[in-house]
C-alpha cells in the first residue's frame, strides 16, 4: 500500500512538473523556430513567432499578476479575477488583470495594467501635481506609492490611480462606496510584489 502511494505521488509530481515545464518549453521552441526562420530569410515568419512568444510570456505574467489582486475586505464578496493580454497591435500591447468586489449596493473594481506604452501620459500626470489637480484629483501617498485620489462625497463615487515603478497602473474605482473602503482596497494591493513583475 505504501509503495502504491509513493508511485501515485511520484506520477502526480512528474505530470505537474512536465506540464509546468511544457509552457516554458513552448516559449523556447517558438523562439528557436523564429531564429531558424530568421537565418533562412523568412523574416515574416520570424516576426510572427516572436510576437507569438511575447504573447505566451505576457499570458504567464498575467496569471502571476492575477494572484496579486487582494481578497475581499471583511463583509465584502468578490468575483473571480480576470486576466487579459493585448498584442502590440492593440494600444501597443500590455497586460490587464481585474477583479470586482461588492457589499450590498456598494461596488469596487481593481484594474492593473502593465507594460503598455499608453502608461507614459499617466506617469506624467501623476508626477506633475498641477496636472493631477486640474483633473479634480488630490495627490496622496498610499503604501509609499504616489496616488491620485478623486472622490465625490455626495454621490459616494471615486477613483484612485497609482503608478508602480513607472510602468504599472493600478486603478481602484468605487460606486456607492465610502472613501475609507476605497482607500482600504487601494492599500490592500501588494505594490512591492507588483513592482517585481
Amino acid at each position: 500500500m505504501k509503495r502504491l502511494f509513493i508511485y501515485i505521488f511520484t506520477l502526480c509530481f512528474l505530470v505537474i512538473t512536465l506540464s509546468t515545464n511544457s509552457r516554458a518549453d513552448e516559449v523556447l521552441n517558438v523562439l528557436d523556430e523564429a531564429v531558424k526562420q530568421y537565418k533562412s530569410g523568412d523574416y515574416s515568419g520570424a516576426a510572427s513567432n516572436l510576437e507569438y512568444a511575447s504573447q505566451l510570456i505576457r499570458q504567464k505574467k498575467s496569471e502571476i499578476m492575477k494572484e496579486l489582486l487582494p481578497e475581499p475586505l471583511p463583509g465584502w464578496e468578490a468575483e473571480a479575477a480576470d486576466a487579459r493580454t493585448l498584442g502590440t497591435a492593440v494600444f501597443g500591447g500590455g497586460i490587464n488583470v481585474s477583479r470586482s468586489y461588492a457589499k450590498k449596493s456598494a461596488t469596487v473594481s481593481i484594474d492593473i495594467v502593465s507594460d503598455s506604452p499608453v502608461m507614459q501620459s499617466l506617469v506624467m500626470m501623476i508626477n506633475n501635481p498641477m496636472l493631477a489637480g486640474a483633473s479634480g484629483g488630490k495627490l496622496e501617498t498610499i503604501k509609499k506609492q504616489r496616488a491620485i485620489v478623486q472622490y465625490n462625497e455626495s454621490t459616494r463615487d471615486g477613483e484612485i490611480n497609482v503608478i508602480v515603478g513607472n510602468r504599472i497602473l493600478v486603478t481602484v474605482k468605487g460606486e456607492k462606496v465610502d472613501r475609507k473602503d476605497l482607500i482600504e482596497y487601494a492599500s490592500a494591493v501588494d505594490y512591492e510584489a507588483l513592482a517585481k513583475n
